[in-house]
């Protein structure tokens, strides 16, 4: 008497469980990986809106104390004119702004890049009080130290004005 018919009928529902339990497991998997998914996704890209949509200037504003009282007067104090957006006499226009307030204009030309979406006001170090009257002047709102610029660019100016769009 052989017994081996009934010892492969007897294999066959433990691999079909096997195969059940797999993709049981499988199916739990992926609803998990779904649901992290889901409920990570949300801060994160809330966190990602909020960051794109703070203006730039309220960030400056935090970081940076009161800048004090100006040692220049705006007689006595430089500014380079840049523009920044690509529009033709976009810098020259500002540079007659600037003269009308009583600064020194020291240079108007083009920025490095084309891009700029907002104005800019940067200073070179020991300046800041004089950029923040600049930008009070004329309000702008984006006050900063030299970003992109080196202080030789500035050709012995005290501040640099881009001109965004």
């Amino acid at each position: 008497m052989e017994h081996s018919l009934p010892a492969l009928q007897s294999a066959r529902p433990w691999r079909t469980a096997t195969l059940v339990v797999s993709a049981l497991a499988v199916l739990e998997l992926v609803v998990l990986v779904v649901a992290g998914l889901a409920l990570l996704q949300r801060p994160v890209s809330k966190a990602a809106q909020e960051r794109a949509f703070t203006p730039i200037s309220s960030e400056l504003r935090k970081r940076q104390a009161p800048p004090g009282a100006p040692k220049l007067l705006r007689s006595e104090t430089s500014v380079i004119v840049l523009n920044g957006n690509g529009r033709t006499g976009a810098a020259s226009g500002t540079a007659e702004r600037v003269r009308a307030r009583g600064y020194i204009v020291g240079s108007v030309g083009n920025a490095n890049r084309t891009d700029y979406a907002r104005s800019v006001v940067m200073y070179r170090r020991g300046y800041r009080a004089e950029a923040a009257r600049l930008a009070r002047d004329l309000q702008i709102k984006i006050v900063g130290p030299l970003d992109g610029l080196k202080r030789r660019d500035l050709l012995g100016a005290h501040l640099a004005l881009i001109v965004g769009a």
